[in-house]
């Protein structure tokens, strides 16, 4: 996944259970980091989707979730990797809908 092109924003939270993750009460720069603990760093295309989160904590990525869109804007790919480094990739059709 590259990068280059994206927005880096940084959040004290999410919200909901659906994905992607909604990334809420956003820091203003990254200057604010400096005494926080955990926080959320999301990238964002140029339409506002987010397509990577890290949670970290004490500087460590301990929660990544990376995220791809069909051509609609829905969700067509979650790959979500846990503190333990275990990876889950879920896909989802053009409606949303999970997919075996």
């Amino acid at each position: 996944m590259e990068l280059e092109n994206c927005a880096c924003r940084y959040f004290i939270s999410y919200s909901g259970v659906k994905l992607p993750l909604k990334l809420v009460n956003e820091l203003p720069d990254a200057s604010h980091l400096e005494n926080r603990n955990t926080y959320f760093r999301g990238f964002f295309d140029g339409d506002e989707r987010l397509l990577l989160l890290e949670k970290l904590v004490y500087g460590d990525v301990e929660l990544r979730h990376q995220y791809s869109y069909h051509g609609n804007g829905t969700l067509s790919r979650a790959e979500i990797t846990d503190v333990d480094g275990e990876i889950t990739v879920l896909s989802f059709d053009e409606a949303g809908q999970a997919l075996d």
